[in-house]
């Protein structure tokens, strides 16, 4: 009997500690995270440009807004096609404290071939926002919609000259996308590669080219200006403000959707508790009137995604592209 009574009083310690054992599990796992040390964003381009003039305004609000603790600093790693920066993020696996800016080649690059790092190999935190492709002609161009763009373009795809800030930006990939969506060759269409959004606004006006594929600030600088008119918008709705009379693509008989994304990723194998501090630091920049003035400002939309969302937003967007770039022989 003694022994029974023993074994009973043994049998209850050993739950209580097990209990005990699975309450502070649970509890660490809950337990949130926050910076300790300095925050890096990476950028993987040189200063001043579009990557790093976002980052710093990112960095400056979290600054500004005391939305991260520690301090926070730019960190220029360029080259490769942003490659350099990926994988200097990755020396840091694991590590909350290094945060990286980046938008479309970080899916285009590794399909093409020249980066090894995919998507797949770093941590979704979310996609800030998006800048809408814009098709632009000078003002006394006879094209008058971007449906006569395509139908043009559908007759001769070599008959009008289209420039693009770059071989690997949104515009020339909004506008092979859009040729794939009529039926065209996109291998066909005259495109003129410029290194810069004013380089190739500039042979618009000059009347170099015929209609221009891009982003929406040197457009929209020149449509202020009267000396450019904006066709369509690459968005799956009309914009506001000074853009909200421009139709979509979609409006003008081509099912295309395209913009230059920003957005913030982590090293590979950050936690749940990591990814929840950055999603909610993000989400509250995004929040900021500062943030909203800017983003419209800009023309750009506040399409705020959170770290699961932005995962399926990446895949839906490398499928396409891949696909893309599959039909133009550029898949390496």
């Amino acid at each position: 009997m003694r022994s029974g009574r023993g074994g009973t009083g043994t049998a209850w310690r050993w739950m209580a500690v097990l209990a005990a054992g699975f309450a502070t599990g649970a509890a660490c796992a809950q337990t949130p995270w926050k910076p300790e040390k300095g925050v890096e964003i990476v950028v993987g381009t040189s200063p001043g440009g579009g990557q790093d003039t976002s980052a710093r305004f990112v960095q400056k609000l979290m600054q500004d807004k005391q939305l991260v603790a520690t301090p926070t600093m730019v960190v220029n790693k360029p080259g490769g096609g942003s490659s350099v920066g990926y994988a200097y993020l990755n020396q840091h696996a694991g590590d909350g404290h290094f945060i990286m800016l980046l938008t479309v080649p970080l899916i285009t690059n590794h399909i093409m071939g020249l980066s090894q790092i995919s998507y797949g190999d770093l941590s979704p935190l979310a996609v800030l926002f998006e800048d809408y492709i814009v098709a632009t002609v000078a003002p006394q161009s006879p094209i008058g919609s971007s449906k006569e763009l395509m139908a043009r373009l559908a007759k001769d795809p070599a008959s009008l000259s289209i420039g693009v800030p770059s071989l690997t930006g949104g515009g020339y990939y909004a506008i092979a996308l859009a040729a794939k969506a009529h039926g065209i060759d996109p291998k066909r269409l005259k495109t003129v590669v410029f290194k810069s959004g004013g380089d190739s606004i500039a042979a618009l006006l000059g009347g170099h080219i015929d209609v221009m594929l891009s982003t929406t600030a040197a457009p929209v600088a020149q449509l202020r200006a009267g000396k450019a008119r904006i066709l369509a918008v690459a968005a799956p709705k009309r914009l506001a403000g000074e853009l909200a009379e421009v139709p979509t693509l979609r409006e003008q008989g081509t099912n295309v959707i395209f913009s230059n994304w920003r957005g913030i990723v982590g090293p590979r194998g950050l936690n749940a508790a990591q990814t929840a501090y950055w999603e909610d630091v993000l989400a509250k920049l995004v929040a900021t009137d500062e943030f909203r003035r800017d983003v419209e400002r800009r023309n750009w939309v506040a399409n705020f995604r959170r770290s699961d969302a932005m995962r399926r937003f990446l895949k839906e967007q490398h499928d396409e592209l891949r696909g893309l770039l599959t039909d133009l022989g550029m898949v390496k």
